[in-house]
């Protein structure tokens, strides 16, 4: 039995996917603990979970576009989140005393804290953002985040010559993404593009109107995601509108707090939280209209489902690239597309069989990666290997 000890964001979309991985290594017999902040945590993991909790703070709400969203992701949340919990996980890693850490790329401080134990730790990429140097073109940038990482590393009082990118494990890096989203370029060996990780099972969801689903319509679902925000009001009423305009042979479904939406088409079911994967499983859906998410995207295409995105912020933009440079959706500007023009990608990606074709064979693709699985088998792996001096590092001083 070997210990995991999985350290998150208190962010749902990292979390969920990583949730698949920790069921798959319990599953296995071995042990595994989460750290992070507990009030998201433990509604996301339940009961059950071994969470071990490193305090909650509030930070700043992230907004805007472009790179004025990525400064409010570095400096409103990954810089001060990594030295609000530095501390706090260096506790938690000397009670637990886990064999292996899983640190998500957002938790910078987890790297560090494995670094300074000296214990193999991999990279968790859950979203697109940190893989494939997407700022490549805009070098400023690149060295502004570096810089913001040997900060931390500085702050941590490891050794600088032995610095290394604290978001890329030199010994392994799961990424839940695949070939036929990234392309055909090979990742550096310690690379492993896993796909999709999706739960196990899916739970029926009493809760949502099944009834509603009217016979005949081909059905779109609407999801933005959990930092839309107020930014989703405005682009809801244009969704509604371009439904509207799709025809009654359409049928939305919104999953979007009602605060958020607008008087919809008398078609329309409007909850808060869909049952994603069970409407999936069920083949309740024919497109997705979405913002990019890497976890919706992979849900959507896993299942065949043909896309329309409309990236705010953060990795959307790369995923959204990606799914229409693959063939298997349009991409859309989210702040200024008019309803008419959302309604003809809807009805393009409704309307053209090639869309769908191209969903099924790149959701086939992505499946191949082996989710939760391969994960799992690269853990053990990098687990029966320690120690290594690419993953160890040098046993500091504790903080």
């Amino acid at each position: 039995m070997t210990r995991f000890l999985l350290v998150m964001p208190p962010l749902t979309g990292h979390v969920n996917p990583a949730a698949g991985i920790a069921a798959e290594l319990t599953a296995r017999g071995h042990e595994v603990a989460w750290t992070g902040t507990e009030s998201v945590l433990r509604p996301l993991l339940g009961p059950e979970a071994r969470v071990l909790g490193t305090g909650t703070r509030a930070f700043r709400a992230q907004g805007g576009h472009g790179l004025a969203a990525l400064r409010s992701l570095w400096e409103g949340f990954i810089v001060p989140y990594a030295r609000f919990t530095a501390k706090p996980l260096d506790a938690v890693v000397r009670e637990f005393r886990p064999d292996v850490l899983l640190v998500d790329q957002h938790t910078p401080a987890g790297a560090l804290v494995a670094h300074r134990h000296g214990l193999p730790w991999a990279s968790f990429a859950p979203g697109a953002m940190e893989l494939g140097r997407p700022y490549r073109a805009l070098p400023q940038v690149e060295a502004w985040m570096t810089g913001l990482l040997r900060g931390l590393w500085e702050r941590a009082k490891l050794p600088g010559q032995e610095y290394l990118d604290p978001r890329f494990s030199p010994a392994l890096v799961l990424a839940t993404t695949g070939p036929a989203l990234t392309g055909d370029a090979s990742p550096p060996p310690q690379y492993a593009l896993v796909g999709p990780v999706l739960p196990a099972t899916r739970p029926a969801d009493p809760h949502f109107p099944w009834d509603r689903l009217l016979p005949g319509r081909r059905r779109v679902l609407v999801t933005m995601g959990t930092l839309a925000g107020e930014l989703g009001a405005d682009f809801h009423a244009r969704a509604a509108r371009a439904l509207e305009l799709c025809g009654d042979d359409v049928q939305p479904v919104f999953a979007a707090p009602r605060e958020l939406l607008p008087e919809l088409p008398p078609q329309a079911v409007a909850v808060d939280r869909a049952p994603v994967l069970e409407l999936m499983a069920r083949g309740a859906l024919d497109a997705v209209l979405c913002h990019g998410g890497m976890n919706t995207v992979g849900e959507a295409l896993t299942h065949g489902l043909p896309l329309v995105t409309a990236p705010i912020r953060h990795d959307q933009p790369f995923v959204a690239a990606q799914v229409a440079t693959a063939g298997a959706g349009l991409r859309v500007p989210f702040a200024r597309v008019t309803p008419e023009r959302l309604a003809q990608a809807l009805r393009t990606v409704l309307d053209t069989t090639g869309y769908r074709r191209t969903a099924v064979r790149v959701g086939e693709a992505l499946r191949a990666g082996g989710g939760a699985a391969a994960a799992a088998d690269r853990l053990e792996e990098l687990a029966a290997g320690r120690p290594d001096a690419l993953t160890a590092g040098r046993r500091a001083d504790p903080l």
